[in-house]
């Protein structure tokens, strides 16, 4: 999950019965007697597990099963081969936190427990949007946990000075008010460097555009897709009212720190964007707002990427009945209502939104998760992004003057190898 300059960090968790499953073994029989003196280990991404979440969680589950958990804190550097190793290993973590863009690679890889009958009793009402990518050939291969998506932060005191006295429900309405700043003041309308690419992603999500195509057995890029096109030319629209680079990312500078001097009207990017603007400057807390990224029409909001995470069961686990137990505590909707609300993401099923309440960036990121999706979910995917990423490439190229047909056909070749390179 953890990409660039992060897909999401930490959030939410998941749903419904505390009910005990019934099992074949003697040695993992239903029931707290059955799990006495075992103990479950969970592997949690830093970030992603908050303190209080974790601690009632923990005591639940202790309760209820008399087993021991052991909730173990991995750091985000170096997880996917970390986590490759441990999957092929005898005795590996039973229940792993897994990027959602990940979970394709270890499905196919054989390194995760099919988790249906869970999903059965369990699953109904998860987002599907969500729980997408916890699916891999049809079969479910985790459960979806939290998720976390791109907003609009803006300067209040900006656009007042503008004369704008409300925030935009179309991006008609958005360009509109980004012309007003260019035109009434003296700041950038907004901030967007030429490669911010998972902003991209959600306007290829917005226009139901494809990635990638099949052409007999192997993937390929679809970049040259007119609705690829029409993304681009609504980036473009964008960076128009920019002045940031547009062979960069939102990363170099970091965003937040530009938005931080004062005179940026606003920028796209994760809520926790936010604090890095508060932390370079204080004072500009009180001029932060939040509003959600508009589509082209008033109900329905822009397409966003949604970075987030799963929780998978190790296919070698011993613990597979034990496993799914944690996962009904953990997922049930008072600790996915508790994960949301204290750690500002939004949780896997939209009728537990109500707990971001009292935290406008989480408000403003839930309306578009609906209508979220992710990079291709394919384990072929992961080497594009890889740098220098040809799609950001491709942006440059839109940007600079070229047909996004002529920009498509200039990186086709890079992208087309690196889909079809062994992983």
């Amino acid at each position: 999950m953890k990409r660039g300059l992060i897909a999401a960090t930490g959030v939410a968790a998941m749903l419904v019965s505390v009910a005990a499953c019934g099992s074949d073994g003697d040695d993992d029989k239903a029931g707290a007697d059955g799990f006495k003196g075992q103990t479950l280990t969970v592997w949690a991404m830093d970030g992603s597990a908050p303190d209080g979440w974790t601690k009632d969680v923990k005591a639940a589950f202790e309760k209820k099963t008399g087993a021991t958990l052991k909730i173990e804190t991995q750091q985000w550097n170096g997880i996917q081969q970390k986590v490759t190793t441990a999957l092929s290993e005898s005795d590996p973590p039973d229940v792993l936190e897994i990027g959602n863009t990940q979970t394709p690679s270890y499905a196919q890889a054989g390194g995760l427990a099919e988790l249906g009958d869970l999903k059965k009793s369990i699953g109904a009402d998860w987002a599907e949007s969500l729980n997408e990518s916890a699916v891999y050939d049809g079969k479910q291969y985790a459960a979806p946990w939290y998720a976390s998506n791109r907003v609009v932060v803006y300067n209040k005191k900006i656009w007042a000075e503008a004369g704008i006295k409300d925030t935009p429900k179309t991006r008609t309405e958005f360009f509109r008010d980004l012309d007003a700043i260019k035109k009434k003041t003296d700041a950038e309308p907004i901030y967007l460097p030429g490669q911010n690419w998972y902003f991209f992603d959600g306007l290829t999500i917005g226009t139901g555009a494809d990635l990638v195509k099949k052409s007999g057995e192997k993937w390929v890029s679809n970049l040259a897709d007119p609705k690829v096109g029409k993304a681009m030319d609504i980036y473009k629209q964008y960076q128009s009212f920019s002045q940031a680079p547009k062979d960069k990312d939102e990363a170099t500078p970091q965003q937040g720190e530009v938005f931080a001097k004062g005179r940026t009207g606003a920028f796209i990017g994760m809520p926790w964007e936010a604090g890095v603007a508060i932390k370079a400057n204080p004072k500009i807390e009180k001029d932060i707002g939040y509003f959600t990224i508009p589509g082209e029409t008033a109900g329905k909001p822009e397409g966003v990427f949604l970075g987030g995470s799963n929780l998978a069961v190790a296919a070698g686990s011993d613990k597979q009945e034990l496993a799914k137990e944690f996962l009904k505590i953990a997922l049930n909707d008072t600790y996915e209502g508790q994960l949301a609300k204290e750690g500002g993401v939004i949780p896997n099923k939209e009728s537990l939104q109500e707990q971001l309440k009292g935290n406008p960036a989480a408000q403003a990121a839930a309306p578009a998760a609906a209508s979220g999706g992710t990079t291709p979910l394919i384990p072929e995917w992961a080497p594009v992004e890889n740098a220098p990423n040809p799609i950001k490439t491709y942006m440059t190229a839109v940007l600079n003057g070229k047909s996004p047909a002529a920009a498509a056909k200039s990186v086709e070749g890079e992208m087309n190898k690196r889909l079809n390179q062994e992983h």
